[in-house]
């Protein structure tokens, strides 16, 4: 016996990769329905070998399903997320809105599967920014064996993180660059990302941090420990797919790089490629269709007593999205629905 699973927002860039990531870890689905907005009505997504016609959001009724995996907007969320919920189906949801809500669960697997048990407040569990996923997957083994003070993260994100738009104009200013006459103006971004580099992600805060940065402090204090300081800086970069970190990390106690090497290499979801020559580490091409979070570049701060600087890339529309919402439905299957 298998579940009833929903996956809402299933013509975007993250629930396509739902739907991939269902099919490819052969998730044990009884029935499934792709549902999108009115404009996207009939609209075909692929399931595996099978071919889905989407439904309409706003017709549908959840009474019956068991999870629905959302991938649409804080907005459209906010009016569907608790309709499902109230009928008894559990909301995995990869918005923003419920990230900080204390009543749901902020969950990432391999960092705190325990929390999942938490859904039982609201019935929803909310999915972590795309930048912080992949952060906290290889941060976790290392704080559980030297405490971790501090984090200085600077961060490379793709366009895809934006969505199909974004992506179309980072593909249109690239070629206009080269064709005279097909100059693209930005209109997805405030400048052109072609060629270029945008310290810049969500909307500005008060006190000069963007949108984007302060939730990678909040998250992973929600996720790991309420402890631990953050202090980001979120740029986009005309990549397509995979988000790339370079973070400095500061212990209560000395870790060496080689111990650091052997931890991460025996932690869940992580793959180390780290030679110390060109071409010995992991770029965002090398990432994107894969489930692991990769980490390269491990070595000491000299400038601090006891602190590593690490490189830290995967693919955002998987681990970042797509894949930690279907690995917290694995565990919510495990731990508490237990069907399949």
């Amino acid at each position: 016996m298998g579940y009833k699973v929903v996956v809402v927002g299933a013509t975007g860039n993250v629930g396509r990769e739902m739907l991939n990531i269902l099919a490819e870890r052969e998730f044990p689905v009884d029935e499934i329905a792709a549902l999108a907005s009115r404009k996207s009505l009939g609209t075909e997504v692929s399931f595996g070998d099978r071919t889905l016609k989407t439904q309409d959001l706003d017709q549908f009724d959840f009474t019956g399903w068991d999870i629905a995996l959302f991938a649409i907007g804080s907005d459209a969320t906010k009016q569907y997320a608790p309709k499902a919920a109230a009928s008894g189906c559990v909301v995995i949801d990869n918005s923003s809105l419920y990230r900080y809500d204390p009543q749901v669960p902020l969950v990432v697997p391999e960092v705190n599967a325990d929390a999942v048990m938490g859904y039982t407040q609201k019935n929803i569990i909310a999915n972590p920014n795309c930048s912080t996923a992949q952060m906290v997957v290889a941060l976790k083994p290392l704080h559980d064996r030297a405490k971790i003070k501090r984090v200085v993260v600077s961060t490379y994100q793709s366009v895809s993180g934006t969505g199909k738009e974004a992506i179309d104009e980072l593909w249109n200013q690239t070629k206009g660059v080269y064709v005279p006459g097909q100059e693209v103006e930005p209109k997805v971004y405030p400048r052109q990302i072609a060629f270029n580099v945008i310290p810049h992600i969500d909307v500005f805060m008060e006190d000069g941090q963007t949108k984007e940065e302060w939730k990678m402090m909040v998250e992973t204090k929600k996720i790991m420990d309420p402890s631990i300081k953050v202090t980001a800086t979120c740029v986009r970069v005309p990549v397509f797919v995979g988000h790339s970190e370079a973070v400095n990390v500061e212990f209560e106690d000395f870790l060496d790089e080689e111990e650091a090497r052997d931890i991460l290499r025996e932690a869940p979801g992580c793959l180390v490629v780290d030679k110390r020559e060109a071409g010995g580490y992991i770029t965002p091409i090398e990432c994107v269709g894969e489930y692991a979070t990769y980490i390269s570049r491990i070595r000491q701060d000299q400038t601090v007593d006891s602190g590593l600087n690490l490189w830290i890339v995967s693919d955002n529309l998987r681990k970042g999205a797509a894949l930690n919402a279907v690995q917290i439905a694995e565990v919510l299957g495990q731990r508490a629905l237990k069907k399949g």
